[in-house]
């Protein structure tokens, strides 16, 4: 048996009361069996020791030595974690058990006759299953020669047989469920414990994406106003009003990504970049051409579009930029390119030197689904974002109608972020 005789050492922290009864059950129900089994061992000795009315009680006292040396050698054959440095010396605490197990048939003779059974046990859990299996029939063997020796007959000697080779599966049984069970709850602490992790990480990844790209067009937007207010007031109440609906986005972004749900379009994000983008003076292109995906790689490649904006206008200072997507039989692709490389950006001021993990994150949502993402520098000078996916993920497809303008994302802004799917890495 593997493990301990208590889990408390499952993950970094010990498991809760109510997680670590099983375990204890299962070792005190095995602790009980095999004391039960040593007292009725014990009841043997009596009835073998009677002279007339009366216990020879020094022979009982005698018998009383080894049997409580073999009861403690099974609690270590059963229990390793009770002595932990004992655990290379198995073998030859089994042999020491062997020995107390057959040399006192030589004084109690058939008194003796309950003993194999926890050799046999032992057996099972010590030595490998190669040698186990041919031992446990050797103990067998060698308890029915010494039952012959001692008298009894064919019909006695069968049923002793039995008898032992039952307690011996018996002991081995609760022992290995007993050592199952820990294992059992400690897999399931560390399951958990990784469980909390990936969700960590799938909620810092869901922030960055998403609120990323809101909070950056709030900080354009306000950088403008800034500039705007005492030349342009009119364009200032326009600006003031595509700050209240981008922030009206981020609470919805907020709320998605804490009930875990994110549906998003990627003909309404190619909207909303083409409006984020002449509000920074850079000119843009836009060619969506996919038609309707599955909803799982619309909501990624919707992704890689709000992060590479927002690379643009943080890390570049751009005067051109395109986005293209299009679809071919099974392959869809979106590209963003600009033209800002090696000039830092004016219109969003990073807080740090220290790079994002926005791309790095959208190349693990897109390998999920099968597909590949790069970014680098292209051999004419500009700066190239791609995905590449194969729309035959097992997603259902989006319907036919997508969000294509600022008005209907006004009206749909708290519809698009419903039930959706969720990419954790």
């Amino acid at each position: 048996m593997q493990g301990s005789l208590l889990p408390d050492d499952a993950g970094n922290h010990s498991p809760r009361h109510h997680d670590n009864l099983a375990p204890r059950l299962a070792v005190v129900i095995t602790v009980l069996v095999l004391v039960g089994y040593f007292a009725v061992a014990v009841t043997y000795v009596v009835d073998g020791n009677r002279s007339g009315r009366t216990i020879d009680a020094a022979m009982l006292g005698l018998a009383l030595l080894p049997m409580t040396m073999l009861l403690c050698l099974q609690m270590l054959h059963s229990f390793p974690g009770l002595a932990p440095r004992l655990s290379g010396a198995r073998r030859r605490t089994l042999a020491l058990q062997a020995v107390l197990t057959f040399a006192p048939f030589a004084v109690f003779k058939h008194a003796w006759l309950g003993m194999p059974g926890f050799l046999a046990g032992s057996s099972l859990l010590v030595l490998a299953p190669a040698l186990a299996w041919p031992a446990f029939a050797a103990i067998l063997l060698c308890t029915d020669v010494l039952l012959f020796q001692v008298g009894f007959g064919w019909g006695q000697v069968a049923y002793t047989s039995v008898s032992t080779a039952l307690t011996g599966l018996v002991v081995f049984g609760l022992s290995r469920l007993s050592g199952l069970v820990a294992e059992v709850s400690r897999s399931r602490a560390e399951l958990a414990r990784l469980a909390v992790a990936q969700e960590r990480l799938r909620f810092s990844r869901d922030v960055h994406d998403l609120l990323g790209y809101s909070l950056s067009t709030i900080t354009l937007k306000c950088e403008l106003v800034h500039r705007l207010v005492p030349r342009q007031n009119s364009r200032a109440q326009q600006e003031l009003s595509e700050i209240l609906q981008t922030s009206r986005q981020a609470l919805a972004d907020v709320r998605a990504v804490a009930s875990g749900y994110r549906k998003m379009s990627l003909s309404a994000e190619s909207a909303t970049a083409r409006s984020m983008l002449a509000a920074a003076g850079i000119s843009a292109t836009s060619e969506i051409d996919c038609g309707p995906l599955p909803e799982l790689v619309d909501t990624v490649l919707a992704s890689v579009l709000r992060e590479g904006l927002t690379n643009v206008l943080r890390h570049s200072k751009a005067d051109h930029c395109a986005i293209e997507a299009r679809r071919s039989g099974r392959q869809v692709w979106l590209t963003l390119v600009n033209d800002g490389v090696g000039r830092p950006s004016t219109i969003l001021r990073t807080d740090s030197t220290d790079g994002g993990s926005g791309i790095g994150n959208l190349r693990v949502r897109v390998e999920n689904l099968g597909g590949r993402l790069r970014a680098g520098v292209r051999s004419d000078g500009w700066f190239e974002l791609r995905a590449e996916l194969d729309v035959s993920v097992d997603a259902p497809p989006r319907s036919g109608r997508e969000r294509g303008s600022k008005d209907s994302k006004d009206k749909d802004s708290k519809e698009e972020y419903g039930p959706g799917p969720t990419v954790t890495a």
